[in-house]
């Protein structure tokens, strides 16, 4: 159930086809292949549960060949290819050293480095509840105003394309009708007719559904009080934070970006982090060191990472 999208409200079409109408043998299809339409029947799951549960399974489903499964499958990803960071380890290898290496560079499919890490994601989770928990008011204050300018720049420009598209329909509806009129007086032929009403109807069908989408957009402002009020409040009842595990990924972290060292094979220069969390649907912050952009110099110090 978890992992059919219907059950989200979502209408999916086009998941298998078939080579031949001889053929009873259904194939997946590609992705770009399938539409879906969002929010056509009520909900059985709430798609928050549903996303966390898909990140879930983009991960390692399956413990490794040491019996282990890693906790960061599915939130590591290279910066510069965009490919995963898998974790490299070995029974003869001291687990000290067990790092994540971009998948691109081992499989020779990007031009990245093996650049890789070690666990860092303590130090920054640690800081940032911390700041969030001692410093409610002045956290919600910040990060509502980082957002208030996307939110407003996205509900212009949809509702800049919403009259663009409704102004198309109502053109398409005139030559419609137009074109009726011409094939019942014999201006045209019924087939001339039909090509071009069929032209005109696909047009009309593509805006419809454009505009549904438009509509069915979130209001991010809403979104965005919604997750950062429920980050605070997780904040609050995650206080001790002795490692990392899975459940603390799931409430706090969306998204980690591992990117290419300033001064390539340096040994002394640090990667470059991003951590997506989840106080914004569509926000990241970044660490470099022990930076931490969206925090201000007074924060709760970054304490040692996990090693």
């Amino acid at each position: 159930m978890l992992s059919n999208q219907e059950y989200c409200g979502d209408t999916v079409n086009f998941k298998t086809y078939s080579k031949s109408n001889k053929l009873k043998k259904r194939l997946a299809n590609a992705p770009e292949n399938i539409l879906i339409f969002k929010n056509t029947h009520e909900a059985i799951i709430d798609r928050k549960t549903f996303d966390v549960v898909q990140k879930h399974y983009e991960g390692r489903k399956r413990p490794d060949k040491m019996g282990k499964v890693d906790k960061y499958a599915g939130y590591l990803y290279c910066g510069e290819c965009g490919s995963r960071l898998y974790l490299r380890q070995g029974r003869s290898i001291d687990p000290v050293t067990n790092n994540y290496s971009c998948s691109g560079h081992s499989k020779r499919m990007t031009d990245c480095t093996a650049h890789y890490i070690r666990a860092v994601v303590l130090a920054a989770l640690r800081k940032v509840t911390t700041y969030a928990r001692e410093h409610a008011d002045e956290f919600y204050a910040k990060v509502m105003s980082s957002g208030e300018a996307e939110a407003k720049k996205r509900l212009k420009e949809s509702e800049r394309l919403k009259a663009k598209y409704n102004s198309r329909l109502s053109q398409l509806d005139s030559i419609i009708r137009t074109l009726y009129e011409d094939r019942v007086i014999g201006r045209i032929t019924p087939e001339r007719y039909d090509q071009l009403a069929e032209v005109y109807e696909n047009e009309q069908a593509d805006i419809k559904l454009k505009i549904t989408e438009l509509e069915e957009r979130i209001d991010t402002s809403k979104l965005c009080e919604e997750c950062v009020n429920e980050f605070i409040a997780k904040a609050k009842e995650y206080v001790e934070m002795q490692k990392v595990t899975p459940e603390l990924l799931r409430v706090f972290i969306r998204r980690i970006d591992v990117w290419e060292k300033e001064v390539k094979y340096s040994r002394t220069c640090g990667n470059r982090i991003d951590i997506c969390f989840t106080f914004l649907p569509e926000a990241s912050t970044t660490i470099k060191g022990e930076c931490i952009e969206l925090l201000p110099s007074n924060a709760a110090k970054t304490q040692n990472p996990e090693g």
